[in-house]
């Protein structure tokens, strides 16, 4: 009778294990993406939208959410049951800011030229002609006020006649701007510069605007990096994001708080960066989320004030997982997002004291229960100076050591974003090995969470460490006996698309094929027409045709692609979005060309809708499916 129940038991296991499915890109792009919105007065509910691919429609359906706190009752309601916090009324309801565009500058012909109304030409005489995916027409966001019980959307422009932006190009909101507690001032970021000006600097400020007397006043101007992110304390303190110098966008990010008219940064000794923060209920702290050894982490901070104390960093939660967003602090708990590898992000309450975390929100629950998942390993290798880096190894579900299985070099774009356990729904781990891939992610030099150094050291240096990294990490990993040597890949965008323009130039036989999407190719043209010039000023060192500049022209000698085509002997597809202004088009195509011209095996994928990302659901699809298509055809 044991054995028949045993042999019964085995039986439903191995059914159970053939039943399970895999992601496939159907399945990733019918995953709900949750949206907070935010919590209520007494913070007893949190609101948040579930946007949905619509993939008949080449759309995306949206569905709205209410969930009690305290009950933990969740209940589907229509958008306009919506009742969070709106922190664009100000504190005594008098007034609500909102923001809109205004003409100020004639740059369309049809503007220019009043009878030529059909032309389409644009007027340039300056830079900051293109930003993002969207050409300059003379229009720029302002930040108005009105009366709360205004029925129109006149209001008053804190910026009249000012050609700058607020919020800020190309991905601000209304976070950009915020009201003081005693509803006199308006507190708003921009960064004040036109033209040439505009494009090579990062001097975004914070600036107060009095209501009364109308007068702006710039409280950052000592600083000439980045300042943003502006939040009060229940108590009247004023926090911000600051990074110290002008034009590089990666720079260690510090919390810096006014008080008294005393600015104090809280970060300044701690080897990391900060990515959000919130305000403690007391106000005498902060918490906020850093990279950390590849996953991203919750802090806190405290603010000792006017006192001899020096501020404390403290560490709060740590695991296999990325805090994605801190929304609200309830009752001695943190609503936080949370992600991993294979969980696109849910909400969790977080125990401040326990250090335990309670999942309030399973949004993909039906199709994760069905779903054999990858395991997730966390290795650490030896690079070619002797320091340990994280390498994060993806397996394929039902994972056989015994097998040999194709890998995939996968290398990460920034060059200095974090290569943690974020959910992506385009470079997506878990969808790569479950099509049959070991995926190996190395947090190579350039990355944050690894201390400032670590992050600085890819600057000026792109095709040095950072490419022996990567060599040094697909060399480990070709060690293990179910890596087959003979089906090597390596994959990338943004910066990884640069570098895998690169490694096909050096990479001597160990790569078998290549995927490269809005990578760089030649960093001359790039410079030519990227729009925001300031990262190519700080990263490779500055112009081209400077000639007593050695950092630069190492770069675009040295460690430019173009210059190794003449070794490219592996087959290369080339993915490039038409509106991406910030590795434009040239890069993709001459890169396209340029491997077809050498006679090897060639694809480009062009998408003339889509930016650097992808975006639309049937293009996100039509990448995925192509992306395999090819893999499966060189590897």
């Amino acid at each position: 009778m044991r054995k028949t129940v045993l042999l019964l038991s085995i039986l439903l296991s191995v059914q159970f294990m053939q039943s399970q499915e895999k992601m496939s890109p159907e399945l990733l792009w019918s995953l709900n993406r949750l949206g907070v919105i935010g919590v209520d007065e007494n913070k007893e509910n949190l609101y948040y939208k579930l946007t949905t691919p619509n993939v008949e429609e080449n759309t995306f359906d949206k569905t709205y959410y209410q969930l009690s706190l305290k009950k933990g009752k969740l209940q589907k309601i229509e958008e306009k049951a919506v009742k969070v916090v709106d922190k664009n009324i100000s504190p005594n309801g008098a007034f609500k800011l909102f923001h809109k565009d205004v003409q100020l500058e004639n740059i369309l012909s049809k503007d220019i030229y009043k009878n030529l109304s059909k032309s389409d030409a644009y007027v340039f005489t300056d830079l900051d002609n293109r930003h993002w995916d969207s050409w300059n027409t003379g229009a720029f966001s302002h930040v108005f006020y009105k009366k709360t019980n205004a029925k129109d959307d006149a209001g008053i422009d804190i910026m009249p006649n000012e050609p700058y932006y607020t919020p800020q190009k190309p991905f601000g909101g209304d976070e950009d701007y915020i009201w003081s507690p005693d509803s006199e001032s308006i507190y708003y970021v921009s960064k004040k510069l036109k033209g040439a000006a505009y494009a090579t600097s990062t001097n975004t400020d914070i600036y107060k605007y009095d209501l009364k007397t109308k007068q702006t006043t710039n409280i950052t101007a000592d600083n000439k990096g980045y300042d943003v992110s502006p939040a009060f304390s229940a108590n009247g303190k004023l926090a911000w994001l600051q990074m110290q110098t002008d034009g590089y966008e990666s720079d260690k990010n510090d919390i810096i708080v006014l008080e008294n008219g005393i600015k104090q940064n809280l970060t300044a000794n701690w080897d990391g960066t900060v990515f959000s923060f919130l305000w403690k209920e007391d106000g005498n702290g902060l918490y906020f989320t850093a990279p950390v050894d590849g996953t991203i982490q919750l802090f806190e901070v405290n603010h000792p004030g006017r006192t001899r104390m020096m501020p404390v960093v403290t560490q709060l939660s740590e695991g296999v997982f990325d805090i994605t967003k801190i929304i609200a602090e309830v009752d001695g708990k943190l609503i936080v997002t949370r992600t991993d590898m294979n969980h696109a992000a849910d909400i969790y309450s977080f125990d401040v004291k326990k250090k335990k975390f309670t999942q309030l929100t399973q949004v993909n629950k039906k199709v994760y229960n069905k779903l054999d998942m990858p395991k997730i390993e966390k290795r650490y290798v030896t690079t070619t100076d002797g320091k340990e880096m994280l390498v994060w190894v993806i397996l394929p579900p039902n994972f056989d050591a015994t097998k040999k299985y194709p890998t995939l070099l996968y290398t990460q774009g920034g060059p200095q974003s974090p290569l943690s356990q974020f959910y992506s729904f385009r470079w997506n781990f878990q969808l790569m090995a479950s099509q049959g891939y070991v995926v190996v992610a190395p947090n190579r030099r350039g990355m944050p969470g690894h201390g400032v150094a670590w992050n600085e050291e890819i600057s000026k240096d792109w095709g040095g460490q950072v490419m022996d990294d990567y060599l040094s990490a697909i060399d480990e990993l070709a060690k293990e006996p179910y890596v087959d040597n003979n089906r090597l890949a390596a994959v990338g965008a943004s910066f990884g698309g640069y570098s895998v323009f690169y490694l096909a130039g050096i990479h001597e036989k160990r790569f078998k094929t290549f995927i490269s999407h809005d990578g760089v190719f030649d960093l001359r043209t790039m410079y030519g027409t990227t729009e925001e010039v300031f990262f190519m000023n700080h990263d490779i060192g500055g112009n081209y045709w400077d000639k007593t500049n050695k950092a630069a022209q190492k770069a675009y000698t040295e460690f430019n692609p173009i210059n190794y085509v003449q070794n490219w002997d592996t087959p290369m597809f080339v993915i490039q979005g038409g509106k991406d202004f910030r590795v434009p088009i040239e890069q993709g195509l001459s890169a396209f060309q340029a491997a077809k011209l050498r006679g090897l095996k060639a694809k480009l994928l062009y998408l003339p809708e889509e930016n650097h990302w992808v975006l639309q659901p049937q293009n996100g699809l039509v990448w995925q499916h192509e992306f395999f298509k090819w893999l499966k055809e060189t590897l």
